[in-house]
């Protein structure tokens, strides 16, 4: 009988965790998907490459090697991290590597 009773009590904490860990995991896949293309209205409109290294210096002359999203003031991602949120983009992500027009010293 106590068994049955330890068990009940571990229930509720079980499916607590089941339900937390699921979340977690859902909105992992749900941010993951939310990357922002270079090929959308926005990111076209303000030049975002997702690789600062193939900015075209043409178009961009203000562009400089060390600028990426990642030292950008409008970044909200960890520095180490390899994307983030950006002020710009809504809740789209962008790579901590990539660039756009509107880059501001961070």
């Amino acid at each position: 009988m106590p068994r049955r009773r330890q068990f009940l009590g571990y229930l509720p904490l079980a499916l607590t965790t089941g339900m937390v860990g699921t979340a977690i995991l859902g909105s992992r896949q749900a941010r993951a998907a939310a990357m922002l293309g270079e090929q959308e209205p926005q990111a076209l409109k303000l030049g975002y490459m997702a690789d600062s290294s193939r900015v075209d210096p043409q178009k961009y002359p203000s562009h400089k090697p060390s600028q990426t999203c990642a030292n950008c003031q409008l970044y909200q991602g960890d520095a180490s991290s390899a994307a983030g949120g950006c002020v710009l983009f809504g809740g789209k992500d962008v790579a901590a590597k990539g660039w756009c027009s509107a880059w501001e010293q961070g």
